[in-house]
């Protein structure tokens, strides 16, 4: 078993910054992937951004490239997204999620370890 922790969100102003943390714990020995996802309200789980754990490639949604960026610190067992230039369709839950296997996915479904979320919110 995995256990996510996120933390980090809050209300910002359009255009501004928040740094999301993602602390995992429990058995994280052979994690492939880890990734955000968000959800707005009255809207589906999507997709933001996931990470290799273990070569740090890391994939994008296209809403989101060139503002957000994901990293990884192995030795805390960390993963923070960066999210700059945000805008208020950015604002949602966001979830952290991690994943055993062989590759990365975006689909939520291969995900079966999720933290509790964060709201973000992002007034205009």
């Amino acid at each position: 078993q995995v256990q996510l922790v996120e933390s980090g969100g809050g209300v910002v102003q359009t255009g501004g910054s928040l740094r999301l943390s993602c602390a995992a714990s429990g058995r994280t020995f052979g994690i492939y992937a880890m990734g955000w996802f968000r959800q707005a309200p009255g809207k589906e789980r999507e997709f933001v951004v996931a990470i290799s754990w273990s070569t740090s490639r890391t994939y994008y949604a296209d809403s989101v490239k060139g503002r957000f960026t994901i990293s990884r610190d192995n030795a805390k067992n960390t993963v923070y997204l960066q999210m700059n230039s945000l805008k208020p369709e950015d604002t949602a839950v966001y979830y952290c999620a991690a994943r055993y296997g062989s590759s990365w996915s975006q689909n939520l479904y291969d995900y079966p370890y999720w933290g509790q979320g964060t709201q973000v919110t992002v007034s205009s």
